[in-house]
């Protein structure tokens, strides 16, 4: 039982390598408290696995708020820029030429602002103006 469980935590480590780590974070802790609750330390370990992939799978906003966001986002009309290639989690806006915007707090997301790359939502860590999610 260990052993399964130690090799699915070390497959889901190296699956978020891929994929955005907050979603993977708050997955990871909700499960495992859960689990916890329910089951008690085998139960926690278990919970935070299976939390992190769903966690994973839902991004930062979550399925139930990610179509609000997108309605939101869309509805104030703000400019798209212009980029070469996909929109994708990882890429880094340019310094220059994007203007950000504030997550309005009804989504509880103060550590991000958004911007609108070729037509789609995406949210982005100010500091690094990476893309953290595209809201499809």
């Amino acid at each position: 039982m260990k052993f399964t469980i130690t090799l699915t935590f070390l497959a889901m480590v190296g699956f978020s390598a891929t994929v955005h780590a907050q979603g993977l974070e708050r997955g990871a802790r909700d499960g495992a408290a859960r689990g916890e609750e329910m089951a008690g330390p085998l139960g926690a370990v278990v919970g935070g696995a299976i939390g992190a992939a769903v966690g994973t799978a839902n991004g930062i906003l979550g399925v139930d708020r990610r179509k609000r966001f997108r309605i939101y986002a869309l509805g104030e009309h703000r400019p798209s820029i212009a980029l070469a290639g996909p929109v994708r989690v990882g890429a880094v806006l340019p310094e220059d030429g994007v203007v950000y915007y504030d997550v309005p707090r009804e989504f509880a997301l103060p550590e991000y602002s958004y911007t609108i790359v070729n037509g789609h939502p995406v949210l982005v860590e100010p500091g690094s103006r990476r893309i953290v999610e595209v809201i499809e």
